[in-house]
């Protein structure tokens, strides 16, 4: 599986170690940046990482910042894209079988590095459940 994965300034260190733990796991990742401490501006790397998964580039994306919100905001303006905000498993498991997101987001000041890994594992370890949720995921899309 191909994951792309991008962040902003604050997401930087986070996303590092993010990635880390991702190539242990076997996963193949495209990092879209920011790779710098400097100012950057998060829509940049939303639309980055989200262009990647539709372009055919990775099947799903992982998206960092402050809180994931502004990330995720600049990710769903790309049509097929399903971003969602999580800061606990659940919820990331969920998105996953009822909305099959195609892009996880967090805030680095919200999550630590333990719950990271966490709410990564059970996005990653979830799949779309399809069935009555499909029809939904097609509103949410505009198809129907």
């Amino acid at each position: 599986m191909r994951i792309v994965i991008g962040s902003d300034r604050v997401g930087l260190e986070l996303k590092k170690t993010i990635i880390e733990y991702l190539c242990q796991k076997g996963y193949e990742v495209n990092d879209v940046g920011t790779n710098s401490a400097e100012g950057s501006d998060y829509p940049t790397y939303g639309r980055a990482a989200a262009m990647e998964i539709i372009d055919g580039r990775a099947d799903l994306g992982i998206l960092i910042c402050g809180t994931g919100v502004g990330i995720s905001i600049a990710a769903n303006k790309i049509k097929g894209i399903r971003a969602v905000v999580c800061s606990e498993p659940y919820t990331a498991k969920l998105s996953r079988q009822h909305n099959d997101s195609n892009v996880l987001a967090f805030g680095a000041r919200v999550v630590g590095v333990g719950l990271a890994k966490e709410i990564v594992d059970a996005w990653l370890e979830a799949s779309f459940e399809g069935g009555r949720h499909r029809a939904r995921v097609e509103l949410i899309e505009g198809e129907v």
